[in-house]
């Protein structure tokens, strides 16, 4: 029988003790994909204002303009990624304030509220229109809620009014860069049927012809000829900035996700570019990488099987490369370099939130 004086038996337990409580020992392995998406979140802590809104910097100088859109996206990204405005956290406290910022009057807005006369026009309007649906039933209090529905009603109407003015047969149901436009882009008319497709998942009155009048439209920039009912012929393409243009990485992405959002899973249109992207070379290189890789990372997702797990891959590998390790934020190149951090920033986390689905419209 082993017998041990009480001295060593105590320092045998202290011993044991610090083995147990030593951070190393007791530390669970760290998710790569975890610590990024919790620096990036610090990050855009750092660049909202005392208004509320989030703000970026260029150079010397402070942006003072898209800040609805960049709030927007900022508030998209943390409620993505797990934060609500209702938690009592410096991420809970930091939305309240955003969301408060978006809904403060503003004689600039208009009868309708459009959220584009901060200089980011129908862009503008889309992506805030899209992120106020997205967190009806997500406010404070039921005042706050019956606020943003209000403001979600007025910014609804406005897109359908823009969608009503009168366009030539190419751009009927799409939208541009006012709300007068009489022309359309693939890349505003996204935002616009996000927006209008969050807003009736809401229960914000959506007339079915809008939507459809605009997947109609988001399918004739699908590039391919057709056959004599409309159908077309290449199986392994994608969507184009305007009806005709070639295909690109962020435009096939943005056409891929917004149909699938509408419900056209097995359209052909919808193959083709899931086709045209399981096998396209992704490098940060492309024109509006961080753009094109939110739309890419969100509609891959919805294709499930091998598709979703080969896109998520690559979006892990170029995001957690491409981030900052000194302040945890995402840059862009070349003309996304002009749009600033937060923008990146939070495109950056929308792409990397495709494990949890907290935003409703990624739900459907």
């Amino acid at each position: 029988m082993i017998q041990m004086t009480g001295s060593v038996l105590q320092r045998t337990t202290v011993a044991v003790a610090l083995v147990l409580a030593s951070p190393l020992a007791a530390a669970p392995p760290v998710d790569p994909v975890e610590a990024a998406v919790n620096r990036g979140v610090k990050f855009l802590l750092t660049a909202q204002k005392e208004s509320g809104c989030f703000q970026d910097v260029r150079g010397r100088f402070l942006v003072r303009k898209n800040n609805y859109p960049l709030t927007s996206m900022a508030l998209m990204a943390m409620a993505a990624v797990g934060h609500q405005p209702s938690d009592e956290s410096r991420e809970g406290l930091a939305m309240r304030r955003g969301l408060n910022f978006l809904l403060e009057p503003d004689n600039r807005r208009g009868a309708f509220e459009y959220y584009g006369s901060d200089g980011s026009r129908m862009y503008g309007h889309g992506i805030t229109t899209l992120c106020l649906t997205e967190f009806l039933g997500m406010g404070v209090s039921k005042a706050q809620d019956g606020l943003i529905r209000q403001r979600c009603e007025k910014a609804v109407e406005l897109i359908l009014r823009a969608q009503r003015v009168p366009k030539g047969s190419r751009y009927q149901g799409g939208w541009r860069y006012t709300p007068t436009s009489r022309d359309s882009d693939l890349s505003i008319t996204v935002w616009q049927l996000m927006a209008l497709r969050s807003a009736k998942n809401a229960g914000i009155n959506v007339p079915k012809s809008a939507i459809d009048r605009a997947v109609e439209y988001v399918k004739r920039s699908y590039k391919s000829q057709r056959d004599g009912r409309g159908r077309p012929l290449d199986g392994r393409s994608g969507f184009g900035y305007v009806p005709g243009a070639p295909a690109t990485y962020s435009t096939t992405s943005a056409g891929l996700l917004s149909l699938q959002v509408c419900g056209e899973y097995t359209a052909p249109e919808v193959l083709g570019a899931a086709q045209y992207l399981e096998n396209f070379p992704v490098t940060e290189s492309e024109d509006w990488f961080y753009y094109g890789t939110y739309y890419y990372a969100q509609g891959m997702q919805k294709r499930g099987g091998g598709q979703a797990k080969k896109a998520r891959e690559t979006v892990e590998r170029l995001l957690l490369r491409l981030q900052s390790k000194s302040d945890g934020s995402w840059s862009g190149r070349r003309v996304e370099r002009m749009q600033g951090r937060v923008y990146s920033t939070a495109l950056a986390l929308l792409s990397l939130s495709v494990r949890y689905h907290f935003l409703p419209i990624y739900q459907h």
